[in-house]
């Protein structure tokens, strides 16, 4: 797998569990002051900038951002890959740079744009050779091979040289790969990419059903945001190298208790529509067929004060709705970018 930064360090005697490992409540994972910049002088660019976040042992948390927001570069820090010129990187409390065979001994990582398997080699065959390089022998998780297979409908392709695969089930096969070991911690770059509809919803309910079976911590970036939504318990939102947002997915969901609102009217003329603009969090206007559509980002209160403004003046109202949040709303609002 394309986790060399992680593997190389690790150890089949590294992965034993002794009394100086940390309790329940210490995080699976703990950044803090993460900075990390490419170049020199004035042409030098900042793609993590005093990055801090934890994850808690057994959850799904979700890294979203546009690209050049730092995810990659945060993900490569995390794992070793890349150097941070500022900020420490704890795994299971233990230091990554201080003591790297420890504190990777338990993880395991599916990047994006990188061969993560063997062509050669048969699906089975990689999962076994993957499972021995993490330390563990694979006749001893034969059971969960297997499981994994049916899981990930790979089950009749498991003796099928990954190269005669199509790139959706490579994609699987890559993700198989990872959990055939005994990792406690796994990274997962862009883990649907390739994959039909669905095959992708497939993947998600199968992933969250392994994540919940073997109470594993799982770190999640994706630009789909249905995976997203459908499977992390949280999102950490990157912009610029900084988070601008980090909580769990219900409460960004539900937009910090504010709401859109959406109001079609005939009357909502350039003079009123200035008017909105200084008094309301306008969100979008639209013009067509002789009305005019304007959606407003209020909490409850806002919302009579908005009616009471249109009445004053004199705006007739063809429809007025709620505007349901998705998380791909949430983060362009966040971000003030579109995906890329």
């Amino acid at each position: 797998m394309t986790t060399w930064g992680v593997r190389e360090h690790t150890e089949p005697d590294s992965r034993a569990r002794d009394a100086t490992d940390p309790d329940s409540s210490t995080p699976a994972i703990a950044v803090k002051g993460l900075v990390k910049r490419f170049g020199n002088g004035s042409g030098a660019v900042t793609a993590v900038d005093g990055v801090s976040v934890s994850v808690d042992s057994g959850s799904i948390v979700g890294l979203l951002g546009p690209n050049g927001a730092g995810k990659t570069t945060l993900i490569k820090s995390v794992l070793g890959m890349v150097l941070p010129d500022e900020g420490s990187v704890l795994i299971d409390g233990v230091d990554v740079y201080a003591n790297p065979r420890r504190a990777y001994a338990r993880v395991d990582a599916m990047l994006e744009g990188a061969r993560n398997d063997y062509w050669r080699l048969t699906v089975r065959e990689n999962l076994r050779y993957f499972a021995t390089v993490g330390g563990v022998d694979p006749d001893s998780v034969a059971d969960r091979h297997d499981r994994l297979l049916d899981q990930l409908e790979l089950a009749d392709r498991a003796d099928v040289p990954v190269r005669k695969l199509s790139r959706g089930m490579k994609q699987k096969v890559s993700l198989a790969s990872v959990l055939a070991s005994e990792s406690d911690i796994v990274f997962l770059d862009e883990p649907t990419l390739g994959l039909d509809v669905e095959s992708s919803l497939t993947l998600r309910r199968e992933l969250r059903r392994i994540v919940d079976e073997r109470d594993l911590t799982v770190v999640l970036s994706s630009h789909d945001m249905g995976v997203v939504e459908d499977v992390c318990d949280r999102v950490v939102v990157m912009s610029e190298g900084r988070i601008v947002a980090d909580d769990a997915v219900a409460t960004l969901l539900r937009g910090g208790g504010t709401q859109r609102y959406r109001i079609t009217s005939p009357d909502l003329d350039d003079v009123v529509l200035a008017e909105l603009g200084k008094r309301f969090d306008v969100a979008d206007v639209a013009h067509g067929d002789g009305t005019t559509r304007v959606e407003v980002a209020t909490d409850s209160d806002g919302f009579y004060a908005l009616v009471d403004h249109l009445r004053e003046h004199d705006v007739t109202l063809d429809a007025v709705n709620t505007v349901s949040h998705d998380l791909e709303r949430v983060f362009v609002d966040l971000t003030g970018r579109g995906r890329k």
